[in-house]
């Protein structure tokens, strides 16, 4: 099985995005359950939070629904399992 974590800053924006774009294509092409994926921040500025609403709506205007997603800060764990 192939692993991908997105990383950005606080995980409200580009990286839920980027997993919410992934999830979908892999979807379209019926390999989602050949992944884990997930997304993190490196900072714990807006852990347990949603993504940020514009870019919810902007996902959601080009077909990607990341408002589920939660906001987490990386851990060590993270480094074995991605």
């Amino acid at each position: 099985m192939r692993s991908l974590l997105f990383v950005c800053t606080a995980n409200i924006c580009r990286s839920p995005m980027a997993e919410g774009i992934f999830r979908g294509l892999l979807a379209a092409s019926g390999t989602e359950k050949d992944f884990v994926i997930d997304s993190v921040g490196t900072h714990n500025y807006h852990v347990g939070e949603p993504p940020f609403p514009a870019a919810v709506t902007i996902a959601k205007h080009r077909g990607y629904e990341i408002a589920h997603l939660v906001s987490r800060r990386i851990s060590p764990e993270d480094f074995d399992r991605f």
